[in-house]
């Protein structure tokens, strides 16, 4: 009888229930209702937005029932961040709204239980910071780089196994409602994951004119799958990039070496593909990495307590050449900006040493002479391998100088050099 009353009973008298056996009846502290993937609820019944806004309007004014604490929450980027914008049911009714970001390097460290700066690297490299990977994963973690050899083909590279996809891509869409069976979703992912940074590269692999892709892109921007960014020195070169790491890793990866894949030689396609991984994929991680730990977790006094950490480039007009520079924090002014650091990040075998310092004195005046303040800038060098004596003891008696290996980024500690107080 019960089974047969929820089956015949409408969403309005579901939910009235639940929120009322939630509310703390009795003198107890109110409980929470907690409604799991709300997207796929409302792809049946797309009335319960509004049905939660009816009982949070009648409860707000004393009627029906008493006050209760209602989580909703989603992995449908597309249809959560719509939920609370402009006439939606549910605007003005949410106390907060909450983005759960992935972990960090260090963080990813910890949770995978891994104790060695350049192995947990390179599983974020691959995996991000998504902390349910782990669970798909049936082998141990990776403790050393040696072990990534045997790691990689058992679950990244092995079709048996949950963290392996025939098409990432398509598998993130398959099921958010506003993308599902678009092909040019598909293909635009698939092509930024394959290095195309800008609309009009992104074109010119789709064969389309970046207009075109003008609306596709900024949805996949808002739904969280890709990453836009605009150089702040250079306000109209947009760069964007992939979100989720394993889509990289499938796109420079797996797909190359897909047949050596599907005939069980893993192995085979993770050693041809090392290069690959190294230079297009450990490379630009390294660099996030090194961003992301003096935006959020490095003393602020390191970075000249500036607003901005990102990437940018800067021309030579003399040599006629362009430059990137990795690492860069900034205070942006009218026409021109502040620079508090410029850095270089480079996930290379080799220490650094004293000519990558004069590099960055290069690139320090080359900012200069497009009309920018570099005169209380620290010049800042982060390296996977370490440092050599010889710039260690260069940039300590210099004072405007940052060195920082991959153990801090990894877990904490101090910086090798740091810059005196300016």
């Amino acid at each position: 009888m019960a089974a047969e009353l929820i089956a015949d009973a409408s969403w309005e008298s579901l939910l009235s229930t639940a929120i009322d056996l939630t509310s703390g009846r009795g003198g107890n502290a109110p409980g929470v209702l907690v409604i799991d993937e709300l997207p796929y609820w409302m792809a049946h019944s797309p009335e319960v937005p509004g049905l939660l806004q009816l009982l949070y309007d009648q409860s707000q004014a004393g009627q029906g029932v008493p006050g209760g604490r209602v989580i909703v929450c989603g992995s449908a980027m597309s249809v959560m961040n719509e939920l609370l914008s402009g006439t939606k049911t549910l605007r003005g009714r949410a106390a907060l709204d909450l983005f759960l970001q992935p972990f960090d390097l260090g963080t990813t460290a910890r949770h995978w239980g891994i104790e060695d700066s350049a192995a947990a690297l390179r599983l974020h490299a691959i995996l991000g910071g998504s902390p349910g990977y782990r669970n798909l994963a049936n082998v141990a973690p990776p403790q050393t780089v040696a072990g990534m050899d045997d790691w990689v083909p058992a679950t990244v590279l092995d079709p048996r196994q949950a963290l392996f996809s025939a098409s990432e891509a398509e598998y993130l869409l398959r099921e958010d409602p506003k993308f599902t069976g678009s092909a040019l979703h598909y293909a635009i992912i698939n092509a930024v994951a394959n290095g195309a940074s800008s609309p009009a590269k992104i074109g010119g692999l789709l064969e389309q004119s970046r207009t075109s892709l003008t609306r596709p892109i900024e949805g996949l921007v808002s739904a969280g799958y890709l990453r836009s960014d605009t150089d702040p020195l250079w306000e109209r070169r947009p760069v964007i990039t992939v979100i989720d790491p394993i889509v990289r890793f499938h796109n420079l990866i797996t797909v190359p070496q897909r047949d050596l894949v599907d005939t069980g030689q893993a192995a085979q396609a993770w050693r041809r593909s090392r290069p690959t991984f190294v230079a297009r994929i450990l490379g630009p991680h390294f660099e996030l990495c090194a961003r992301e730990w003096l935006r959020s977790q490095a003393d602020p006094a390191l970075r000249g307590n500036a607003s901005t950490v990102t990437a940018t480039v800067v021309n030579d007009k003399k040599g006629q050449a362009k430059h990137e520079i990795d690492v860069v924090a900034l205070d942006k002014r009218a026409g021109r900006a502040d620079i508090r650091l410029i850095g270089e990040a480079k996930a290379t075998v080799a220490r650094r040493n004293v000519a990558d310092l004069a590099r960055l004195e290069q690139l320090k005046a080359l900012l200069g002479e497009h009309g920018h303040d570099t005169g209380s800038a620290v010049l800042a060098l982060f390296s996977m391998e370490g440092f050599q004596r010889d710039l260690v003891e260069v940039a300590r008696r210099r004072g405007d100088v940052l060195l920082v290996d991959l153990p801090v980024l990894v877990g904490g500690g101090e910086p090798v050099a740091v810059p005196r107080v300016r």
